[in-house]
């Protein structure tokens, strides 16, 4: 079956070319992974803007309780901020490759937990199509993997609807800028 997810990761080479880094990505070989796409009927910018924006992410995001970058200016390779979700207290997340509007890679260890995290970025004419996919190794992991896969499948379903909704806002009278 041709998906969006197949397509991506095809077009993936294409996009970096010969002379660009190579893809970062998931472990392959975790025991929980999870992949999700979403369109979202919103310009490319502010759909970037709002989910690189750590610090405004319990703004719109109901499981992040807090979000506080680490490092100044625009999340770049070695950028960190520290979070809470889930139960998940005091991540600390570090930017391992970006490609501003197109691709995002993040991770970091959790409680034993060792994420990494890719989001892409496509602007089509139906709207912006986002692609996510997480990967999760370490020993809470390996010892309760059917639970923390479905935790994770969840929790970016709730993300990718919650990222929609945020972005299709249109602002208000008294506002002349988007969220």
């Amino acid at each position: 079956m041709y998906t969006f997810a197949t397509a991506l990761l095809t077009a993936l080479p294409l996009a970096f070319g010969s002379a660009g880094p190579s893809p970062v990505g998931i472990d392959e070989k975790a025991p929980v992974i999870t992949r999700d796409d979403i369109v979202i009927d919103a310009p490319l910018d502010r759909v970037w803007r709002i989910q690189t924006d750590v610090d405004d992410w319990p703004a719109w995001q109901p499981a992040v309780s807090a979000s506080v970058k680490q490092t100044p200016g625009p999340l770049r390779p070695g950028s960190s901020w520290v979070w809470s979700t889930e139960g998940l207290e005091n991540i600390t997340s570090t930017v391992k490759q970006v490609r501003p509007k197109h691709r995002i890679v993040w991770g970091g260890p959790a409680q034993g937990i060792t994420a990494v995290h890719v989001w892409t970025f496509t602007q089509a004419e139906d709207g912006v199509h986002v692609h996510t996919e997480e990967s999760w190794t370490g020993e809470p992991v390996t010892a309760n993997t059917a639970h923390l896969q479905q935790a994770l499948d969840a929790s970016l379903d709730h993300w990718l609807h919650n990222l929609k909704q945020r972005a299709e806002q249109r602002p208000g009278p008294e506002s002349d800028t988007c969220p």
